[in-house]
């Protein structure tokens, strides 16, 4: 009779506590756990890039920060879409997390025909991590010395005569341009390119006469004067090129084309997890030390919380969609 007591005991214990699961995490017991296990960090982008540096400066900064160690898991292909997929459909624990572009959060869905994920409904968001700018760089022969006089030029020269390389179609410096163009109003051709080297190389030998591209890798060419910057995409000047104006500044009001990363969790994921996991990354933008590694990058800081980053995307998207729009993009 004891032994029968006994068993009837621990299975009501059992499924008294299978029930009450649910319930601590809501009330806090998943936060106060969390995390327990090795955390994942998928960059949907090859090792090297901007993407990747910031993916393992905030995996480091949560391993040092939570004393549980966080992997960089570099999962590349189709503008990113491979790695966000990938996390999409993770489990909704807080232990798989993506550090993901405007690429993958907002301008993909307008881009291609197959998206494998919603880029709001299928992510929890976390937190605004970093930008950086775009540069409207020039080969010193071009008779301009500002983006305004880029624009003067262009539109004597008519439609399509002047030419601008980028990296890839539908990236974020041929989306400034076409940003910049529409409104502008005037037209350039857009000379493709498998990777930024290969503008920047062409572009250095005079073979196109402007790009539109972020601005790390033409730094040190526009400071030793082999490049002549007429302006950034960001909404402020850019800390490493302080004496180079906005485009916004130079008589586009309002342009502001500054490519963005972000952290975020698979839907569902419980919000006192996405609450620690944002917490904790604002803090880290606030941080001298995480800072300067980022600058080191060649980006800046954001630090926007989980409520920052849902905003950004919303307006993010109208505008975006209104570029691709008016630049008759198709879908690949």
């Amino acid at each position: 009779m004891t032994n029968k007591i006994t068993r009837r005991r621990v299975i009501a214990s059992t499924i008294t506590a299978s029930l009450a699961a649910p319930m601590l995490a809501r009330h806090g017991w998943a936060q106060s756990t969390y995390p327990n296990k090795q955390i994942r960090v998928v960059v949907p982008f090859a090792p090297g890039g901007t993407t990747d540096l910031l993916g393992r400066i905030a995996a480091q900064h949560l391993t040092e920060a939570w004393g549980q160690t966080v992997v960089v898991d570099n999962k590349s292909g189709a503008g990113g879409n491979v790695g966000a997929e990938i996390v999409a459909k993770s489990p909704a624990d807080g232990y798989t997390l993506l550090l993901g572009t405007v690429g993958t959060a907002v301008t993909n869905q307008f881009l291609y025909k197959n998206m494998p994920y919603d880029g709001t409904k299928s992510f929890a968001p976390v937190a605004l991590f970093g930008e950086v700018a775009n540069v409207l760089a020039v080969h010193p022969s071009m008779p301009v010395k500002t983006a305004k006089e880029y624009v003067e030029y262009c539109k004597k020269q008519g439609p399509g005569k002047v030419s601008f390389g980028s990296p890839a179609i539908g990236g974020t410096g041929h989306l400034a341009m076409e940003y910049f163009q529409s409104l502008a109003g005037f037209k350039v051709e857009h000379v493709v390119y498998r990777g930024s080297s290969l503008v920047l190389k062409d572009l250095l030998a005079g073979h196109i006469p402007s790009t539109m591209d972020n601005l790390p890798p033409y730094l040190p060419h526009i400071q030793s004067g082999a490049l002549r910057a007429l302006g950034v995409s960001s909404g402020k000047r850019w800390f490493s090129l302080p004496d180079v104006p906005t485009i916004a500044e130079q008589g586009f009001a309002g342009f502001d084309a500054a490519p963005w990363w972000y952290v975020a969790a698979p839907a569902g994921t419980p919000p006192d997890i996405v609450k620690k996991l944002s917490d904790e990354l604002v803090k880290a933008a606030k941080s001298p030390d995480i800072i300067k590694k980022i600058r080191d990058a060649g980006a800046a800081e954001l630090g926007g919380s989980s409520e920052d980053l849902a905003k950004h995307m919303v307006a993010e998207t109208a505008k975006w969609q209104k570029v691709v729009t008016a630049a008759k993009l198709e879908p690949q």
